[in-house]
C-alpha cells in the first residue's frame, strides 16, 4: 500500500530538504578563547585579618545599629526623597517595559484586520468583462494568528538576556539606595565630631585665654620676659583659627546633609550634638561566594555576565533557520449582506521558513561583537572581585590599626588625667601655681581631641567596611532563574 501526498506537499517537503541541506553552508564560527569568570574560592581574607563576630554581615538597616534617631530620621527621609534612587527606579521600569517587548516576540501574535473599499476595474486592463469595466465592493474581516516557532531557543535566550538586565539594575538600585544611606551617615558623624571637636576647642580657648591673662601678668610684673606673653599670644590665635575652619566645615557638613535629604529639611538646623558612637563590628570568618552575593556592584555585573551569554546564545541561534506558523481565519465577499455568510468564509495555514544563508557575515559580525561584550564583561567582574577582596581587606586592616591606636590614646588619657589630679593636688597644698595646673588642663583637652579624632576616623572606617561587605544586599536569584520564572509565567 502507497501513501500519496497532494503535489504540494511533496513540494513542501523537497523544498525544506533542500532548504536543511544548505544549512550546513552557515555553520557557527568557534570561539578562540573564553574568560571565565572568578568564584568564590578565591575571595578570601588572609588569616592575620580575619576576626570573625557573631551576625558579622550588616542589616540592611545597619544604621540603626548606632542608636541615633537623628541618624534615622535623616536616613529615612533620605531614601523617601531621593532623585537618584527615583532615577534608579526609572531604569528598572525601563528595563521591565523591555522584557515585556522581548518576551511578547514569543508569544502567540493574535489580530484582527478589517476592511471594506469600492474599486472600478479598467475595461482595457488584465481583467476580462464582466469584472473588467465592472465596479466592485469588496468586504474583508480576517483573524490571523502567526507564532514563532523557537526551534533553537533564540527568544527564550533574548528573554533570558533581558531579565538579566532588569536583575542588574535592581541590584544598582539598591547600590544606589546604599551609597545615599552611607553618605548621609558619613556627613552626620563628621558634623556630630566637629560639633564635638567644637566644644572641646571652645574649653581650650578659655583656659589659653586665661594662660594668656597670666602672662600678661606676669610679664607686667617683670617675671617673665615678652617672648613668653607672645607665645601664649600666638597659641590662642591658633586656637581661634583651627575653630574657624571646624565651624566652616561643620557647615558645609550641615548642608551637605540638606542636599542629601532633599533640601527641604528645615529641622538639620536643630541638630543636636550628640557623643560618637564606637563601633565594635566584626568581619566575617569566610567571605567566598557569600560576598559575591552580597555586593550589589558584583551582583549587578555577574547578572550582565550572564544576559550577555544569553545573548551569545541568541547570536548563534540567528545562523539557524527560522521557522514560523501563520493562520488565518476570515469572512470575505463583494456584498455586506453576504458578508456573515458561511460561503464567505475563508481560511489560510502554513509554514514560513527563512534561511540566512547570505547573511553570513553579518551573523558574523555580529556573534564577534556580543562575544566581545560578554568577555570585556567577565573581565571588568573579575576586576571588581579583586577590587572588593582588596576593599574588605585593607578597611580591616585599618580597623584593626585604629583599635590600637585608640587603646593606646585611651591609656595616655588615663595617665594625662592622673597628672592633671595630681597638679590640682599640688595647688591645693601650694606646691605649684594655677598656670601649671592650665597647662594640665590643656593636655587633657589635647588628649580627648586626639582620642575623638581616632574615634571619628574609626567610624568613618566602619561605614566603609560596611560598603564594602554589601551594607545589607543579598542576592536571592541569578538572571536564568528569572528568566525561567518568567518564561513559566
Amino acid at each position: 500500500m502507497h501513501t500519496t501526498f497532494p503535489l504540494s506537499f511533496k513540494h513542501s517537503y523537497i523544498t525544506l530538504a533542500i532548504s536543511l541541506s544548505l544549512v550546513a553552508c552557515v555553520s557557527v564560527p568557534p570561539e578562540s578563547t573564553t574568560l571565565r569568570q572568578t568564584d568564590g574560592n578565591s575571595v578570601q581574607l588572609p588569616d592575620d585579618l580575619r576576626q570573625a563576630a557573631e551576625g558579622a554581615w550588616p542589616r540592611d538597616d545597619w544604621w540603626q545599629r548606632y542608636g541615633d534617631e537623628q541618624l534615622n530620621r535623616l536616613i529615612e527621609q533620605a531614601l523617601h526623597d531621593s532623585p537618584s534612587l527615583e532615577a534608579a527606579a526609572a531604569r528598572v521600569n525601563a528595563a521591565q517595559a523591555a522584557l515585556v517587548i522581548t518576551r511578547a516576540s514569543d508569544e502567540v501574535g493574535v489580530g484582527v484586520d478589517a476592511s471594506a473599499n469600492r474599486q472600478r476595474y479598467s475595461a482595457n486592463g488584465l481583467l476580462p468583462a464582466p469584472i473588467g469595466g465592472g465596479t466592485f465592493s469588496d468586504f474583508n474581516v480576517q483573524l490571523g494568528i502567526r507564532k514563532d516557532l523557537d526551534v533553537w531557543g533564540k527568544n527564550r535566550s533574548l528573554i533570558t538576556a533581558a531579565a538579566g538586565e532588569k536583575a542588574a539594575r535592581q541590584a544598582e538600585q539598591v547600590q544606589v539606595r546604599q551609597a545615599l544611606a552611607l553618605s548621609v551617615a558619613q556627613s552626620y558623624f563628621e558634623y556630630q565630631a566637629d560639633g564635638a571637636v567644637m566644644a572641646d576647642l571652645q574649653e581650650q580657648l578659655a583656659i589659653q585665654q586665661a594662660l594668656v591673662a597670666d602672662k600678661q601678668k606676669r610679664q607686667a610684673r617683670g617675671l617673665v620676659s615678652s617672648d613668653e606673653a607672645l607665645v601664649e599670644q600666638t597659641k590662642l590665635a591658633e586656637l581661634k583659627r583651627r575653630l574657624a575652619e571646624v565651624q566652616a566645615h561643620a557647615l558645609a557638613e550641615r548642608e551637605a546633609l540638606r542636599a542629601l535629604v532633599g533640601g527641604n529639611a528645615p529641622w538639620i538646623n536643630q541638630l543636636a550634638i550628640r557623643p560618637l558612637p564606637t563601633p565594635h563590628e566584626g568581619v566575617p570568618a569566610q567571605l567566598g561566594f557569600e560576598l559575591l552575593a552580597r555586593r550589589p556592584d558584583l551582583q549587578a555585573t555577574h547578572l550582565r555576565v550572564e544576559a550577555a551569554m544569553s545573548r551569545v546564545e541568541a547570536a548563534q541561534a540567528a545562523f539557524y533557520p527560522e521557522i514560523n506558523l501563520s493562520a488565518s481565519l476570515g469572512l470575505d465577499s463583494l456584498s455586506l449582506s453576504d458578508l456573515f455568510q458561511a460561503s464567505s468564509r475563508t481560511f489560510f495555514i502554513g509554514p514560513t521558513l527563512s534561511l540566512p544563508i547570505f547573511k553570513r557575515d553579518s551573523l558574523k559580525g555580529q556573534l564577534a561583537s556580543v562575544r566581545s561584550g560578554r568577555d570585556e564583561l567577565i573581565a571588568n567582574y573579575n576586576q571588581q572581585v579583586l577590587d572588593a577582596t582588596r576593599e574588605v581587606a585593607q578597611t580591616v586592616a585599618a580597623i584593626k590599626g585604629l583599635d590600637k591606636q585608640l587603646e593606646q590614646q585611651q591609656a595616655m588619657s588615663t595617665n594625662t588625667a592622673a597628672l592633671q589630679r595630681n597638679t590640682k593636688a599640688k595647688l591645693d597644698r601650694g606646691l605649684s601655681d594655677r598656670a601649671s595646673l592650665l597647662r594640665a588642663d590643656v593636655a587633657a583637652l589635647q588628649d580627648k581631641q586626639a582620642e575623638l579624632a581616632l574615634i571619628r576616623q574609626r567610624l568613618q572606617a566602619d561605614l566603609r567596611l560596611t560598603r564594602a561587605l554589601g551594607g545589607g544586599y543579598h542576592a536571592v536569584s541569578t538572571a536564568t532563574a528569572q528568566a525561567k520564572n518568567t518564561l513559566m509565567n
